[in-house]
């Protein structure tokens, strides 16, 4: 009897957003329930959530977790990390989870916005990096908008600070 092949599809991560008081925050949601369609179509092996603990617990990573779970996705395929507070630690922080699941390969799920700086910092981190995002709608084109408008700088900034060293 012969082994499986490895599975070399890539991990989902989840970067964080707010949880507010009376729940997860519409963002959350929003890719948490785009995390859960990669699984259900196969497309990803497990799922990162991330994120700490903002104004309102429990932590974002937790809060994603528990959506996920209530969406459908085994308890097993889903893990949490839960401490860090920005996207470079959101990556940063799931880095020991990928290597104990062999995973160098990732989607990043985030908003269109925020993708780019997200597979950024995750290739400077040593990562193989795609991004999925939830579908924009009407209602958010200018959130959307203003969410890019702030992206830039800090894409930017990315860029210089955290360029590879020769």
């Amino acid at each position: 009897m012969t082994a499986p092949p490895p599975d070399d599809r890539p991990v989902a991560l989840v970067l964080g957003a707010a949880v507010w008081a009376d729940g997860p925050s519409p963002a959350l949601v929003r890719r948490t329930a785009r995390a859960a369609e990669l699984w259900r179509q196969g497309a990803v092996r497990h799922i990162v959530t991330c994120g700490g603990l903002g104004r309102h617990p429990p932590p974002e990573a937790e809060a994603a977790r528990a959506l996920l779970i209530a969406a459908g996705i085994p308890p097993a395929a889903v893990t949490a990390e839960a401490q860090s507070v920005n996207t470079r630690q959101n990556i940063g922080l799931a880095l020991p989870v990928l290597r104990r699941l062999g995973a160098t390969r990732v989607v990043i799920v985030t908003d269109r916005w925020h993708a780019p700086r997200a597979r950024l910092i995750a290739r400077r981190l040593g990562l193989d990096a795609a991004s999925a995002h939830p579908p924009l709608t009407r209602a958010r084109v200018l959130r959307q908008a203003r969410g890019a408008l702030r992206e830039l700088p800090a894409l930017a900034w990315h860029w210089i600070a955290f360029r590879p060293r020769r």
